[in-house]
């Protein structure tokens, strides 16, 4: 059982609309009530890697912002890549200024040596997928458009390498990057390149159980299902597209060149991870992915234990993954 999502007990009340055990409330007059990700840490200069990181909106009319970070080794005459990250959190917990992320990104732009673009798309269900996913491609749009140095922020316009973009995030995260990217291979954004997508433990599912679903994860996969059912209002339910890579016909145009794709040995999404590889492996989809598997780990362990061997190794793999794609041809 992860240890992310505590007991993964379903438990019914009539007190409320929709309850998930240890994460939201939705009480019968519409009100959310979050249980977990609604702290916030402020920005500024991280003391024990240099990186400085401030908040701005990219659209006042939907409230949409990021976060952003930049690290202490900026130069005039160099241009840095730019990682868009989404966070997870199920669609409906978390945001960009959550210290479940925080520090976790300070370290990846001081060791990987990018710009951090930490996307605070709306969640649900107040605001229903696919309002998520919209907020993200509104994201990178608006990162797109200081591609010729006249955007609103002067971190991209003076420091960000557009021709060297990639798209992150960790659970649901990693869904929206998923998501993200086969939307860019049918709408190209022609001012960036899109190089390479990480995902990390995403967060995907369907219908019909797999693997340990059918066995030790089969009451987790049922709880783990009510993020989706909650955040979702589409008639289309678990075999959704954007939640079921198997269902999206689109799969082979997704439009990057390459993936990294990390799972967990005791992850619940394990499974799930390890089939995304092979659809992607059979879809025809011509770049490269390349897959890690940490041991002894569980759903997103390195936001949680930072410092950990296992999380620095794998920060480690993401920025040897950048520094790989940044000198690869597009395909």
């Amino acid at each position: 059982m992860s240890s992310v999502f505590g007991s993964g007990k379903i438990i019914k009340s009539d007190e409320f609309l929709h309850q998930i055990h240890g994460f939201i409330r939705v009480h019968k007059d519409g009100r959310c009530e979050r249980l977990v990700g609604y702290k916030t840490m402020p920005t500024g200069i991280d003391p024990s890697t240099g990186v400085h990181s401030k908040d701005v909106v990219i659209s006042p009319e939907t409230n949409l912002s990021a976060r952003l970070y930049i690290p202490k080794t900026t130069t005039p005459d160099r241009k840095l890549p730019i990682l868009i990250f989404f966070h997870g959190g199920g669609f409906l917990v978390e945001s960009a200024a959550s210290p479940t992320y925080h520090p976790t990104l300070n370290l990846i732009t001081a060791e990987s040596n990018v710009i951090v673009v930490s996307v605070n798309y709306r969640l649900a269900p107040e605001h229903p997928l696919p309002t998520g996913y919209n907020d993200s491609w509104d994201a990178i749009k608006w990162v797109a458009s200081h591609s010729k140095g006249g955007g609103p922020e002067p971190w991209l316009n003076d420091h960000g390498n557009f021709q060297k973009v990639f798209l992150a995030g960790d659970s649901a995260g990693a869904n929206i990057a998923h998501n993200i990217a086969i939307r860019a291979g049918s709408e190209p954004i022609e001012s960036i390149s899109l190089e390479g997508v990480i995902l990390l433990h995403p967060y995907f599912g369907g219908k019909d159980p797999i693997g340990s679903e059918l066995g030790k994860h089969k009451q987790i996969k049922v709880y783990t299902d009510q993020f989706w059912k909650l955040a979702n209002s589409s008639v289309s339910g678990l075999d959704d597209p954007w939640f079921n890579p198997e269902k999206d016909p689109k799969l082979s145009g997704l439009g990057c060149s390459k993936i990294l794709l990390c799972v967990a040995e005791k992850d619940s999404f394990r499974d799930r991870g390890l089939y995304y590889k092979e659809l992607m492996d059979k879809s025809g989809w011509p770049g490269k992915l390349e897959m890690i598997e940490t041991k002894e780990e569980d759903h997103v362990f390195f936001l949680f234990r930072t410092s950990s061997p296992n999380a620095c190794t794998l920060r480690k793999r993401i920025c040897t993954f950048i520094n790989q794609v940044n000198n690869a041809s597009r395909f």
